[in-house]
């Protein structure tokens, strides 16, 4: 249906048609019959429904700029990046799922089962067109780049399509990207979906990994880390306002580049060098394996002095892990294994 419709065609066509040789009392009936249906779309996308309002509804959420307010849980959500995905399914939300896209590698095990009830709308970013069709009441990114306006897909768009919209609170901090960060945005979305205990279950679940952790590394000594995400110009490497600062610190490291005020940001290999890192941290994902990486940073000139490098001191996560989702608290984990192993044995 093209945007700006008040309805399916044969509706306004029906609305539009004369009436004066029908029955005063039929047109009446068959007017109300025809706005019935012709608002079945517009409610659906708005997040209507029928029936009494689920308790703790009305919900109010604040979101990177956009205020909305949700009357009832979505039904129709559409999750945009592996993250998102991953909270909504660790929710057990996958019923109010209608579809989904865009994951950096397969979603974790136990997952699979839910995951595969879902709708894959697009490999990547859906058209507006495709997103659309599908019919969502709400869509639920993990990176802003979901939501890019040049591609029809931003924000007050899709709210003048009557679709609301939910962004990963990573992508618009105020303040450090801390595990609390991590436990506000499983909150948020069980809170939209009116399912608060599930959140409450799995941030225990994260927890208790997390002390498993604390306690295996008591009085460890923290290994200088430089994370290489990727560039053969530059690095682009984790700053200090991302979530992976803070898993750095929780694995008992420190961020070299934790003084760069952005989640991400390019240095120069020889800043990089600089630094001296003891690890470096790979982030893994796309079509340039860690072993790849691994080989290009043994190789590169400027990189030959640096402790990670002589030692061959690697440690690999892969991309989906460092975001703020539900994976953060097992990511912690495998990177205190791989930097302090002695401490796990």
């Amino acid at each position: 249906m093209p945007i700006g419709s008040s309805g399916p065609a044969p509706c306004r066509a029906a609305l539009a048609s004369p009436v004066a040789a029908v029955p005063v009392v039929a047109v009446l009936v068959a007017v109300v019959l025809l706005v019935s249906g012709c608002g079945g779309v517009s409610e659906r996308a708005a997040g209507g429904g029928t029936g009494p309002v689920p308790s703790g509804f009305p919900v109010t959420v604040s979101n990177c700029g956009v205020t909305t307010t949700y009357q009832r849980p979505p039904r129709r959500a559409v999750s945009l990046n592996q993250h998102a995905t991953e909270v909504m399914l660790a929710l057990g939300l996958e019923k109010s799922m209608a579809g989904t896209g865009y994951l950096d590698d397969e979603v974790l095990p136990e997952f699979q089962a839910a995951y595969d009830g879902v709708e894959v709308i697009s490999k990547e970013y859906p058209s507006y067109e495709r997103l659309l069709a599908a019919e969502p009441d709400l869509v639920y990114g993990g990176w802003r780049s979901a939501f890019e306006e040049k591609e029809g897909r931003g924000r007050a768009a899709l709210k003048k399509a009557g679709i609301d919209s939910h962004l990963n609170i990573e992508e618009c901090p105020e303040g450090p990207v801390t595990m609390a960060t991590v436990e506000e945005e499983i909150r948020t979305v069980a809170k939209i979906f009116g399912v608060p205990g599930r959140a409450e279950r799995r941030i225990a679940s994260m927890r208790a990994v997390l002390d498993g952790v604390e306690r295996g590394l008591a009085g460890v000594a923290p290994l200088k880390v430089a994370v290489y995400d990727s560039g053969d110009k530059t690095v682009f490497t984790a700053g200090g306002a991302g979530i992976g600062d803070e898993m750095i610190r929780l694995a008992g490291g420190g961020n070299l580049f934790a003084d760069v005020d952005k989640p991400y940001g390019d240095v120069s290999f020889e800043q990089f060098a600089e630094r001296a890192p003891d690890v470096v941290l790979i982030y893994d994902y796309g079509e340039r394996s860690a072993e790849d990486k691994k080989a290009f940073l043994l190789g590169h000139p400027a990189l030959k002095d640096v402790p990670a490098i002589e030692n061959e001191r690697f440690a690999v996560l892969p991309l989906s892990s460092t975001v703020t989702g539900v994976r953060v608290a097992d990511a912690v984990e495998s990177l205190a294994r791989q930097l302090h192993p002695d401490r796990f044995a």
